[in-house]
């Protein structure tokens, strides 16, 4: 059975700090602008979602602490 796919891309005209692209690229190794701004955009991503989750720490007062799982270190 064949999985539909449906891939949307948008084209935008952005304004960017050339200094910030420099930076961001001679720091990642990243020297394609679009691949350079998709590594920022999951990095805030990535960063803002873990921050969330920090808020959210003590916040559910009614739920029972998870069991961890111990890796066995023998």
């Amino acid at each position: 059975m064949h999985n539909l796919c449906i891939l949307m891309h948008i084209r935008t005209t952005l304004n960017l700090d050339e200094e910030l692209i420099n930076k961001a690229s001679g720091l990642t190794g990243i020297t394609k602008k679009t691949a350079l701004l998709h590594a920022g955009l999951e990095a805030l991503i990535a960063r803002e979602s873990a921050r969330r989750l920090a808020d959210l720490a003590g916040t559910e007062k009614s739920l029972h602490p998870v069991r961890r799982r111990r890796l066995n270190t023998q």
